[in-house]
């Protein structure tokens, strides 16, 4: 009977995955709307890496444990399939190796074989488990987040009302009451459920508030241009073009932003914005997940889901990262490689196997990641010798094949952009030691966030001091741990791992230069994913030193009277409320200073897009030059223009038009910049010809 069992269940497994593969194709194929996109963006980004965790015979991994490995082999996948057949293509007479039906074929394919693979290897291979299991309806009612989100996010677009936007933190805020109030009640599945509502609800509200790019201040433009020039050749080069521009050269190496988008927009049949707005947050909203699925080994499911909701609740988080997709996919990676090391479930093969590909994925998701990693692994290599621990989890031979796969893949990609990069960020560093005395030289950023620099109000005040008190609390929960105070499960390479941590935050605090090589708020946004559980712990700390004794119900209401201001001030809710100066976009745009809205946060609008797309189309820039102000050379320009910036000149009261020069304004220079930056040279236009005109963005051309 036993045997009859498990030949049937291998039967009903590869009937279901032929019928997937086959709906794989008509979808596709046929091009039937929104059911094409959700479903091949749910075969896309699972059902490879599931295949190769049944390879695996992963059995040790649980649910969350096989969501999350199954995503990052099925991302690490499809960019090692681009990469593959844009390098082997054309040598095959493929000479557009990732437009839609090459790319089909070979994904289809080689999943196929795979699946042959692990059926003919696994004769008690099954896709499913037969036990009974549901969601709790606790957990179902998280759904409404990111529903009043998207809906917050409409409205918000329609008529500036961010009241919907405002009850979603709310709501938010009162899911953390809740689970830390019936802990003990919690059913199986809920903490994982919710977590993932509240991050897809952070990220869309910030991701949907515009239908266009928001740049954040960070380098999509640069990604997104980068990627359109992928999607237009069919095929990724490593060889640049733009040789010189280190910047575009760093991200053309990066495959996250270059193949991942171009694949998931051409299997999907989506444009490359609809990637960057909501299938690429999506893929971020499983780090926390990962990071959840770690600190629970250590504090419990409770404390595990406070920490990942510090983390979430940084505005980094939901606000920068938008604008930096690269670094978005390499932090999944980044936490799955943490999971690895960290386990101790999983087998030899298994670790070594999925160690070498998320280490691969994340040397070409993201360059400064993959370098703070080493240097995280090299620092607990030789702590862990130092106190001759055991190396159990982490060995040599991982760090040497990490490194041998880092630099051998920056040395010899885009003009090795990113290892000159490296050099000149040194050289900067070094030539920045003499200044070690002046505080200025490590950047604004760190002088705000250690008090220096003057607070605006009294709300930045108050924000800034339950910033201070999270911090306050890491720092005690981190003492805690190294004397022994608090008895926790965390083990040795856990405890390397968090001095590297708060070794690398006083670095940045203290040598002139080092934070500015990525932005404070990004290197301390990365260290929570070692610091978040110390925040908790150090509750229990202060609560121990002052009571004597454990209070379970005092530590709570500690971490909610901590986190609940921390999250309502990060997220702009406060500001909002109080109608103070506010950075939040999705809450207060409708009343933003234009030079934030359209400067500093990069918000693009209809105008600007249609005079860009014009320009694309329709304007002849190659005869001449192309001018135009700082807001679009960094904004719209390079997105929907798809004109590379190192090609436009900005435009200044000494521009001297020749002829055929093209001259372009978007929105905010027409309306705003006048009185803003008086120093443009808005008046010279008035010698040239206007081509083109939409009522809010305008074309000029020099006779």
């Amino acid at each position: 009977m036993k045997n009859s069992s498990n030949a049937s269940s291998l039967k009903g497994s590869l009937y279901v995955s032929v019928l997937v593969q086959l709906m794989a194709w008509l979808l596709t194929i046929f091009d039937v709307p929104v059911v094409r996109q959700v479903f091949m963006f749910a075969y896309l980004t699972f059902f490879p890496g599931f295949v190769f965790v049944k390879l695996l015979k992963s059995e040790e991994l649980d649910r969350l444990e096989t969501l999350l490995f199954s995503v990052g082999f099925s991302v690490a996948f499809l960019m090692l399939v681009g990469l593959t057949m844009s390098e082997v293509g054309p040598l095959f007479g493929v000479i557009a190796p990732l437009s839609f039906f090459p790319l089909i074929t070979a994904v289809n394919g080689l999943v196929l074989l795979s699946l042959a693979v692990a059926f003919l290897s696994n004769k008690k291979l099954t896709f499913w488990e037969t036990r009974h299991s549901s969601l709790p309806f606790p957990a179902i009612l998280s759904l409404a987040l990111p529903i009043l989100s998207i809906s917050g996010t409409y409205l918000a677009n329609l008529n500036g009302d961010s009241l919907i936007l405002m009850l979603t933190l709310a709501a938010i805020s009162l899911t953390l009451v809740l689970t830390l109030a019936y802990r003990k009640q919690l059913p199986l599945g809920y903490c994982t459920f919710v977590l993932s509502m509240i991050g897809i609800a952070l990220l869309f509200q910030s991701s949907l508030i515009s239908k266009y790019i928001i740049t954040f201040g960070s380098d999509v433009p640069v990604e997104y241009f980068l990627a359109g020039t992928v999607q237009q050749n069919a095929r990724w080069s490593s060889t640049f073009h733009y040789i010189g521009d280190m910047g575009f050269g760093r991200v053309n190496d990066m495959l996250s932003v270059t193949v991942l988008p171009v694949i998931y927009s051409n299997l999907l049949n989506v444009d490359l914005t609809f990637v960057f707005k909501v299938i690429a947050p999506l893929i971020f909203s499983l780090v926390p997940l990962g990071l959840y699925s770690i600190f629970r080994t250590y504090v419990g499911k409770t404390y595990a889901f406070a920490s990942v909701f510090l983390f979430a609740a940084q505005s980094t988080f939901y606000t920068e990262m938008l604008g930096l997709n690269r670094q978005m996919t390499g932090e999944l990676f980044l936490v799955l490689l943490l999971m690895v090391i960290l386990s101790k479930k999983l087998g030899t093969l298994t670790r070594m196997l999925s160690f070498t590909i998320f280490g691969v994925a994340l040397v070409v998701s993201h360059y400064a990641l993959a370098e703070i990693f080493l240097a995280f692994m090299i620092f607990v290599l030789v702590y862990l010798a130092i106190r001759k621990y055991p190396q159990r989890n982490l060995t040599l031979a991982m760090v040497l094949l990490f490194f041998v796969t880092m630099f051998s893949w920056y040395l010899y990609t885009s003009g090795s952009a990113v290892f000159d990069s490296f050099i000149r960020f040194g050289e900067q560093i070094r030539s920045q030691l003499t200044e070690f005395l002046n505080p200025a030289s490590r950047g604004q950023q760190v002088l705000t966030g250690i008090g220096v620099q003057t607070s605006p109000s009294i709300w930045n005040t108050a924000s800034r001091g339950f910033a201070y008190l999270t911090q306050a609390l890491i720092i005690i929960g981190f003492v805690g741990i190294i004397t022994n105070r608090l008895k926790t499960k965390f083990d040795k390479e856990y405890v390397a791992f968090s001095i590297g941590a708060m070794g690398l935050l006083a670095a940045l605090l203290i040598v002139p230069g080092l934070a500015n090589t990525l932005n404070m708020t990004r290197f301390y946004h990365i260290l929570l994913f070692f610091l978040a559980p110390f925040c908790i712990l150090g509750t229990v700390m202060l609560i121990k030193t002052i009571s004597k004794r454990e209070n379970e119900l005092a530590v709570t209401i500690l971490i909610l009277l901590v986190l609940i201001p921390y999250f309502l001030f990060q997220t702009g809710f406060v500001y909002e409320a109080a109608k103070s100066d506010s950075w939040s976009l999705p809450l207060s745009k409708y009343r933003m200073d234009p030079v934030r809205l359209y400067g500093a946060l990069g918000y693009i609008d209809d105008y600007s897009v249609a005079s860009a797309n014009w320009l694309s189309a329709s304007a002849n820039v190659s005869g001449g030059h192309l001018y135009s102000d700082w807001s679009a050379i960094y904004t719209v320009l390079p997105i929907y223009g798809m004109v590379y910036r190192g090609d436009i000149k900005e435009l200044t009261n000494t521009t001297v038009f020749n002829s055929n020069d093209i001259t372009y304004l978007d929105y905010f220079s027409v309306n705003y910049e006048n009185s803003s930056a008086p120093s443009l040279g808005h008046q010279l236009l008035s010698n040239i010809n206007l081509i083109y005109s939409n009522g809010g963005s305008q074309i000029y051309s020099a006779p």
